[in-house]
């Protein structure tokens, strides 16, 4: 059974447009209790609470998406994997993870539900985080996801709003995952590597940041690079200038754009994220190269206001200029 076939989107392409989602939540803070180091005032990852007379904070994230990939296995692990990465994207460790599954009963057998499960299972142990039961329900579509709470250093995590100029923007995973994932779902054509880059976590880079005493990071997922980085510039009060062809992207990516497999999520992104950036060079002219930069990404990289090893350097951070971002 193609699962993909059973979801109006796929992934994090399926998210609400970011325009929209803000507008939705606007007055929805926790208020002024001390103990909230992070909550919705921009965006990050995960909320942060301290923890009294330790040092450390405890975070709470969740996330859940329709089917990404057909093989039910895999998708469990892309989504587990996408789940514990907002702890991962504000330096911390995950401690503990719940299930959320949505599925069609009377549609699909229940055993490919466990096979998700499964999936899911696999990579938070791989994870070291223990998956203790969740919750289900009869739904339309398919959909599944975790719940993860995780601590972090209060001196140490990293913070959306943390970015300074003068600070290299890298990137540890490449860009793609949207038009390829797009392209299977349309085609039923398997891509490995992209499910590689989607299933792998983001435990090494975050590590590696706080080590290179990194303070900024976020991932990068259903708003794609350029959503994902005017969140960061604007949060942190800089200008992030992009050096496009510095940008990774996954094997096929380009073809697939060229073809047409462009979701609407990713048409979205660029839409809301345009009048805050100042094109020039290639992408001033090329609604393709703009596309890429605005594919919604799934289970995607960190982005660091910092260098480690193994990642890409792709710009850096400047004092404000009137625009979030330069894409030059």
């Amino acid at each position: 059974m193609r699962l993909t076939e059973y979801a109006h989107g796929g992934g994090c392409a399926c998210k609400i447009p970011p325009g929209e989602l803000e507008e939705m939540v606007a007055g929805l803070g926790g208020g002024h209790d001390p103990a909230l180091l992070v909550g919705l005032e921009h965006g990050d990852d995960a909320a942060a609470v301290r923890l009294d007379g330790t040092g450390r904070v405890l975070l709470s994230t969740v996330d859940f998406f329709t089917p990404v990939v057909d093989d039910a296995h895999d998708w469990g692990r892309i989504a587990a994997a996408n789940a514990l990465s907002d702890i991962y994207a504000m330096g911390g460790a995950p401690l503990l993870a719940v299930n959320l599954l949505g599925w069609p009963r009377e549609r699909l057998p229940m055993s490919l539900a466990a096979e998700v499960l499964r999936g899911g299972l696999a990579v938070a142990r791989e994870a070291g985080c223990p998956v203790a039961g969740g919750h289900s329900i009869d739904d339309p579509e398919p959909k599944y996801g975790m719940a993860v709470s995780g601590v972090a250093d209060a001196g140490s995590m990293l913070r959306i709003d943390a970015g300074a100029a003068g600070l290299p923007l890298s990137l540890t995973k490449p860009l793609g995952l949207g038009v390829l994932n797009n392209r299977h779902k349309r085609t039923g054509e398997v891509f490995p590597e992209a499910v590689a880059v989607m299933t792998r976590l983001n435990r090494e880079a975050s590590e590696a940041a706080l080590a290179a005493g990194v303070r900024c990071a976020t991932d990068v997922t259903g708003f794609g690079l350029l959503g994902h980085l005017y969140k960061l510039a604007r949060a942190s009060g800089v200008t992030a200038v992009v050096d496009a062809a510095a940008v990774p992207y996954l094997e096929g990516a380009r073809e697939a754009l060229h073809a047409g497999y462009v979701s609407g999520g990713t048409r979205r992104n660029l839409a809301w994220v345009e009048p805050h950036v100042r094109w020039s060079g290639r992408a001033s002219s090329d609604e393709d190269e703009r596309l890429l930069l605005a594919d919604a990404q799934t289970s995607g990289g960190l982005l660091l206001a910092g260098e480690i090893a193994g990642a890409t350097v792709i710009g850096e951070l400047r004092p404000p200029s009137g625009h979030a971002i330069e894409v030059r």
